[in-house]
């Protein structure tokens, strides 16, 4: 079944009356037949609903919906993209464990990663996604997660998916890819010896800033890599947290399972119905929408490497980009998404042109069906110190731009008259 039919169709079946629309489940709980329906349910005998804190059935149509997009076995809806992120490193490492990321991150999950996991005793080491040579060097008995974007944000960098999963391979490691900004539309990170893919849905998913919310997705046949994997013994033994299941033990995707019976459980962080609802709007028109993003995108960064007061355009669609040949070889048709970002000279004369446009927001969010201007250095990743942003690409002349589905006719001009002014 093709992309756009499964986003229209998957995952839902028509009850008695026929709804056209996935109907929004608004109900905290459900009631059982019977104590033998409650205890089958809570056993996994029975598959069921319990409780909106650990399925839904609106959410359950985005999380088969999303799943089938990435080609995944199952996925876990999250109350945000910072949530999913946190649920599948979480997942994995404990206190004593490290994870190994990429250098080239979003300042939110840079900031996870080195400060508060590290309140969790989980120490994160860094590479270069354009240095894998690196990773060897860095992976111990105690890596749990090796983890990077697919499409890095700012520094719209394209990693090599397949010489990073790869090495993960050869030491039992899993690899969570972060694939918002490409979407399952232009990139499937599982194709490449992925295992685990994340995403903030509150981008090109709901397509028009509409709702927060994320998703954790787990691909096919995941369970043998956990299988008596010493790195994962928790999930090949008893839990104790939950009458001694063994997840490796169980017919269903195994660290999907426990990140519901355990992390949401516990911590909570999911995704209301009705914003579930939203994102199930929305996918019906993602993969006619990046084709869009994507080409205005491109449009956009040619213009941008004209001009003189641009330094340097990072766009992996533009034929002289470094990333252009990773971009041809993960991305379908070879659109790039929307999200660019270009250099000029300074951090004052960044913020002047960022004020100087009038068609373009001023927000710290993409994936909008409107465009979208940011200064990272002074709001996402305001943060991290100079060698920091240095190191993750980020320099304080840099502009991030999140084309909308605007004209790119218009989208030229009024840039024009912002670097010009």
């Amino acid at each position: 079944m093709d992309l756009q039919t499964k986003a229209l169709h998957f995952g839902y079946e028509k009850g008695i009356e026929g709804a056209m629309a996935v109907p929004i489940y608004q109900t905290t709980a459900y009631e059982f037949r019977d104590s033998e329906h409650a205890s089958n349910l809570f056993s996994l005998k029975e598959l069921g609903y319990i409780y909106t804190r650990l399925n839904n059935p609106t959410t359950d149509v985005f999380e088969k919906r999303f799943a089938s997009l990435e080609g995944g076995a199952a996925a876990i809806a999250t109350s945000s993209g910072m949530s999913a992120i946190f649920f599948a490193i979480a997942n994995a490492a404990e206190a004593g464990d490290n994870i190994i990321c990429a250098k080239q991150l979003y300042g939110g999950s840079l900031t996870l990663n080195t400060h508060t996991l590290k309140r969790f005793g989980i120490e994160a080491r860094y590479f270069d996604v354009h240095d894998t040579s690196a990773l060897e060097t860095l992976i111990d008995e105690k890596t749990k997660v090796i983890f990077f974007e697919s499409l890095t944000n700012p520094s719209i960098d394209v990693a090599d998916i397949e010489a990073i999963t790869e090495i993960a391979n050869n030491h039992g490691i899993l690899t969570v890819v972060d694939n918002t900004v490409a979407t399952p539309i232009l990139c499937t990170p599982f194709e490449h010896g992925a295992d685990i893919t994340v995403h903030s849905a509150s981008k090109y998913t709901t397509g028009q800033g509409l709702a927060i919310g994320g998703i954790m997705v787990e691909r096919e046949g995941l369970v043998e890599k956990l299988r008596s994997n010493p790195r994962y013994e928790h999930f090949n033994k008893p839990d104790v947290s939950y009458h001694g299941l063994v997840y490796v033990d169980t017919n269903l995707p195994p660290y999907t399972l426990r990140a519901r019976l355990a992390l949401a459980r516990d911590l909570g962080a999911v995704l209301s119905p009705f914003n579930s609802w939203l994102f199930i709007q929305g996918m019906e028109t993602l993969s006619l929408r990046m084709q869009e993003h994507s080409k205005n995108a491109l449009e956009l960064a040619e213009f941008l490497e004209s001009h003189p007061k641009v330094k340097k355009v990072n766009y992996a669609g533009l034929k002289s980009n470094a990333n252009y040949a990773n971009a041809q070889k993960y991305f379908k048709n070879g659109a790039c998404s929307g999200l660019l970002s270009f250099e000029v000279e300074s951090l004052e004369e960044a913020v002047k042109i960022v004020n100087a446009t009038k068609l373009y927001s001023l927000v710290v969010n993409i994936g909008d069906s409107k465009s979208i201007i940011t200064h990272p250095a002074s709001t996402t990743h305001q943060q991290l110190s100079e060698q920091e942003l240095a190191a993750c690409g980020v320099p304080s002349g840099l502009i991030r731009i999140s084309c909308g589905l605007e004209s790119a006719a218009d989208l030229i001009a009024d840039m024009k008259q912002a670097l010009e002014s």
